[in-house]
């Protein structure tokens, strides 16, 4: 049975976006677990820090490039530098870790209770899966700019 985490390694390594940049927590652990070997996975030590290196990777090679950041308090430190990426025109795809959902409804301190609005002040494109069946795929294209849900 496929799951929505070899789906979503699938879709990246048909697009050629291998190389991850991130700062993972707790939430991110499971997705990097056995992470395959044929991707590379880019650590920094803070998400400011990382969207910046991604930025720079996407800018030399002109592909779209995968950041990985950890919940809302990561996509709230990297803010600027996710600003700073869109006016550079640089195709990043930013996924983010989401508090376990059994303690969702508590709304815990990595609870993203907007996980779509927060990162659309800085990318035009913004979507969410809450789903445990389903996986939020971007279509990485220039021009066409549509986010999706797809059952793994």
């Amino acid at each position: 049975m496929t799951t929505v985490r070899d789906s979503a390694f699938d879709l990246l390594r048909a697009r050629g976006m291998t190389t991850m940049f991130g700062n993972p927590g707790s939430t991110e652990l499971p997705f990097l677990a056995d992470f395959p070997s044929d991707f590379t996975y880019l650590l920094g030590l803070q998400e400011a820090t990382v969207v910046g290196m991604a930025d720079g990777f996407a800018q030399a090679s002109g592909r779209p490039t995968l950041v990985n950041l950890h919940t809302a308090p990561g996509v709230g430190n990297a803010m600027g530098a996710i600003f700073n990426a869109q006016a550079n025109k640089s195709p990043l795809v930013i996924t983010a870790g989401q508090q376990v959902r059994a303690l969702m409804t508590l709304q815990a301190n990595l609870t993203n209770r907007d996980a779509v609005r927060m990162p659309k002040a800085g990318r035009p494109l913004s979507c969410d899966s809450s789903a445990a069946t389903a996986v939020a795929m971007v279509d990485i294209s220039h021009t066409s700019g549509r986010c999706w849900l797809r059952s793994a």
